[in-house]
Parts: C-alpha cells; sequence; structure tokens
C-alpha cells in the first residue's frame, strides 16, 4: 500500500510544489517511487489552477526538480482521509491545517516540514514570494535537508 503524503504552504506556488518535488525526487533516485503517492496544496486558493511561480521553477531546474504540480486548495472534506501524512511548511498554515481539523487523528497525521531537519535550525520554511533569489535557494535548501528527516520517518 502507498504511503500518501501531502505538502501544504499558503498558495501552493513555492513551498509546498517545490517539496512536493523535492520528495519525488528523493524516493525515485531511492527506487521507490512506486511506494509513495505525493501532492501539495495551499490553505488559501489564492492562485487555483496556476502552476508554481516561475522564480521557483527556475531555481529548482537547477537542482533537477521538475515542478509540475497546479495550485490547489487544502479540501478539509477529503485530504484529511486520504492522505496519511500532512505536512506544514510554516506555523502559520500548521495552524490553519490544525483549525480544519474535524478529529485528534486528522490532527495526528499534521507535522511541521522542518520537524524532521537534520542540519539546520530553522523550525518552519519561509516563504520566498517577496524576496529574492537566495530565498528560494535557502527554501530548497531547507526542503532538501527536511525531505531526509521525513524519508526516514516514514520508513520507520
Amino acid at each position: 500500500m502507498k504511503q500518501k503524503v501531502l505538502f501544504v504552504c499558503l498558495g501552493n506556488i513555492c513551498r509546498s510544489p517545490s517539496a512536493e518535488a523535492v520528495f519525488k525526487g528523493l524516493v525515485k533516485n531511492r527506487g521507490v517511487d512506486k511506494e509513495f503517492e505525493i501532492d501539495s496544496a495551499g490553505t488559501y486558493a489564492y492562485h487555483e489552477g496556476q502552476p508554481a511561480d516561475a522564480r521557483m521553477q527556475r531555481h529548482a531546474v537547477k537542482r533537477g526538480y521538475n515542478l509540475t504540480s497546479i495550485s490547489r486548495p487544502f479540501n478539509p472534506e477529503t485530504d484529511w482521509d486520504y492522505f496519511d501524512v500532512i505536512v506544514a511548511m510554516d506555523h502559520s498554515n500548521y495552524t490553519n491545517l490544525k483549525k480544519m481539523a474535524r478529529t485528534s487523528d486528522d490532527i495526528n497525521k499534521l507535522h511541521m516540514m522542518m520537524s524532521f531537519a537534520n542540519e539546520t535550525d530553522y523550525d518552519e520554511v519561509p516563504d520566498p514570494y517577496y524576496g529574492g533569489d537566495e530565498g528560494f535557494e535557502l527554501v530548497l535548501d531547507l526542503l532538501e535537508d527536511a525531505g531526509e528527516g521525513l524519508y526516514n520517518y516514514l520508513k520507520k
């Protein structure tokens, strides 16, 4: 049975699609991509139907990641039931998701991305939307680090 992982940020155009792509790359490189279903969503529907931010795509491609997802809002009616693990990029979205939870089982599925990091002391993935190139690079650095930790957590 596949493990289903959903990454969530605010608009689903920078951080969560990058987390999706980084984690897909990580499991593919390990030859276990068939064991996972990986998706992303946003807590707000500002960018619903749009591809990932062009700047984020440019930085991701340099590292071999292809951001193919189309922005969609988190759906509390279906996503809590469908996904095994739901991973928030920052405290604000974690709080928003927690408010959308229907049961304690929903909350037990919810994690902070940076809680899986091994090599950094960031406690959340900062939103690069209003910054420069270094913000997009930082997001990818953090997601690569935390992605490894998430993989190890899920394989236990």
